[in-house]
């Protein structure tokens, strides 16, 4: 008791909880203590602090434990109230910390109240993005990187004006060759250099931290990690070029695209930047006709343009250029916990609709087998029917501190275009082996499934002591 003793104790909020707990008056409380119930009310508003006699009172006439009545907070804890008010419904609002904590200690009840709306209305938002993405609406981004991927997705990920840049900055290049066994890397950086000032170096991990890329303009020099590998540096390389050479029309193509708030802006351009600088690297003309004549031999693709599996896989969804189209080819890629950082089409792309999150599709056994493809012929609920493949990749810039955080890619396409990809000889097209797959789970009607791992939204389970389905949530 001496600690407490030694230093003032506000507990209003904790006392005035018990006392609403135990059903008494401020007066019953008072007469209880034998302190007067103006006293009383002085410390439940923290207008006095409260004495270790008065505390020993509580303890012995409620029998109230010491350490539950200084624990903070009540149902709704101060780090619950934290999380709700940091959701994008109420920016701006920038409610302190203190008032969190100040509600959560004097307004239990009504902090309750409000985590139990933001609840109802968290799951309200889930409910109707999970019945937008069946019906096959599009749901309202509420982040940059949803916002941007919609706008991609709705130009079937292809941009024509940086195609043609890219062609023409490629050929440029090529010209300024002094043999043609010249890598890229090695023109473009002489190319910075002679028309931009700018030199690239590569660092130690250690010196670059968390940054894979860093552009220094005060001292004309482009950073990189050696953690890069030559495909991912030479990516770099490019997107700096492709900054330097076409900085404004990369700037003209984002305002045009009125995104609605700076991050958002910024994320676009950063795409539309890659975008450019994978046109550089891999001009169109000359990739689509590789592509074709090689049956989308990605082994191919990649010696034949110095490029990585990914890099690759993804510049095959923006073939759309209408005199030449590629296989229309979706891409998805996803991480080992099944979050999905990119997904990306070019012509139908049933994942917009069906989540891509089924651990049927072997877009996520392909951890079990890294760096093999492994393809698979996948029927999505409404019928369609389509040739996927997969593989894992490392991340960029991945080194010993990221051991095992690869990732997967998923490559696919309607499967009457199949014939034309090396990948599917000599399987039979015409009555293949179809394994049917579903959406996220929580989308996913299906059943019954051993896979699945929560019940469909807006279905009721159908749990009895009688019986037990092969799924673990069956439903009517």
């Amino acid at each position: 008791m001496n600690a407490v003793a030694d230093r003032k104790l506000f507990l209003g909020g904790r006392l005035k909880r018990l006392r609403r707990d135990l059903g008494l008056s401020q007066t019953a409380m008072a007469g209880d203590l034998g302190v007067s119930p103006s006293y009383l009310n002085h410390i439940e508003r923290n207008q006095r602090p409260v004495s270790a006699q008065l505390l020993l009172r509580l303890a012995e006439t409620y029998d109230v434990d010491l350490r539950n009545l200084g624990q903070s907070g009540g149902p709704a804890s101060e780090a619950e109230l934290a999380e709700a008010f940091a959701d994008p419904l109420f920016q701006g609002l920038a409610v302190p910390r203190h008032e969190i904590v100040q509600l959560a200690e004097d307004q239990p009840a009504a902090a309750d109240a409000i985590l139990r709306l933001y609840r109802a209305f968290s799951d309200r938002r889930v409910r109707d993005r999970a019945e937008a993405e069946v019906a096959g609406a599009a749901s309202p981004a509420d982040s940059p990187s949803e916002w941007v991927r919609e706008y991609i997705q709705a130009r079937h990920n292809h941009v024509p004006e940086l195609d043609t840049l890219g062609e023409a900055l490629h050929e440029a290049l090529k010209a300024e060759a002094s043999s043609p066994d010249e890598s890229f890397e090695a023109l473009a950086r002489a190319r910075l250099f002679a028309r931009h000032g700018l030199t690239v170096r590569t660092l130690p991990a250690e010196v670059m931290v968390e940054w894979t890329r860093r552009f220094d303009p005060h001292r004309g020099r482009l950073l990189l990690s050696d953690t890069l590998g030559p495909s991912s540096r030479a990516f770099a390389v490019a997107c700096q070029l492709a900054l330097m050479e076409h900085g404004a029309e990369l700037q003209a193509l984002t305002e045009a695209a009125s995104a609605p708030d700076d991050p958002t802006r910024n994320l676009l351009k950063t795409s539309l930047t890659n975008s450019l600088a994978a046109a550089i690297l891999m001009p169109y003309a000359a990739f689509q006709r590789t592509a074709e004549e090689t049956g989308y031999d990605l082994a191919r693709l990649q010696a034949r343009f110095g490029v990585g599996f990914e890099q690759a896989a993804h510049r095959l969804t923006t073939l759309s250029r209408p005199t030449a189209r590629g296989v229309p080819f979706f891409l998805m890629r996803v991480d080992q916990a099944g979050n999905v950082s990119k997904r990306y089409a070019s012509g139908a792309f049933p994942f917009s609709r069906f989540g891509g999150s089924c651990p049927r599709w072997r877009l996520h056994s392909a951890f079990r087998t890294p760096g093999r493809i492994v393809t698979q012929i996948i029927e999505t609920p409404d019928g369609s029917r389509w040739f996927t493949l997969a593989r894992t990749v490392d991340r960029q810039g991945q080194d010993a501190f990221t051991e095992g955080q690869d990732l997967a890619i998923g490559l696919g396409c309607e499967l009457k275009h199949a014939h034309r990809l090396i990948y599917a000889r000599g399987l039979d097209l015409q009555k293949p082996e179809v394994t049917p797959i579903g959406p996220a789970c929580r989308l996913c009607e299906r059943h019954p499934c051993a896979e699945r791992a929560a019940p469909p939204v807006g279905r009721a389970l159908t749990v009895d002591d009688w019986s037990k389905s092969v799924s673990p949530y069956p439903f009517a």
